[in-house]
């Protein structure tokens, strides 16, 4: 379950968690997430559907990409933006100093 939520994680858990168990107690999935939404003051039943989700990716029940796999994603993603913006600070340094070396200089 990715991080930016105005939810701690232990409620996100425990809805999840609510969903499995009392399913059987619904016609639809989408009724006991409705259900455990209003019972736990989640602003919407998509929210918990998202979680619902992702817990089935995480534990290997749906396909999709994992939160650890999202997480490492965006990790490498950002260094890789690094590692860019440093390669073009070099680069610019290079051709600086490459220009300094081709400069006749008087000497004095």
């Amino acid at each position: 379950m990715p991080g930016k939520s105005p939810y701690p994680a232990e409620l996100r858990r425990r809805a999840v968690r609510m969903v499995a168990e009392v399913r059987p107690d619904y016609p639809t999935e989408w009724a006991t997430i409705n259900a455990v939404a209003t019972k736990l003051g989640i602003g919407t039943a998509e929210t918990l559907r998202t979680w619902v989700r992702q817990a089935q990716i995480d534990e290997g029940s749906r396909p999709g990409r994992t939160t650890e796999e999202s997480a490492e994603l965006k990790r490498l993603r950002r260094e890789n933006a690094e590692l860019r913006r440093a390669n073009e600070i070099l680069k610019a340094a290079s051709a600086f100093f490459a220009a300094e070396l081709d400069r006749p200089h008087t000497h004095s």
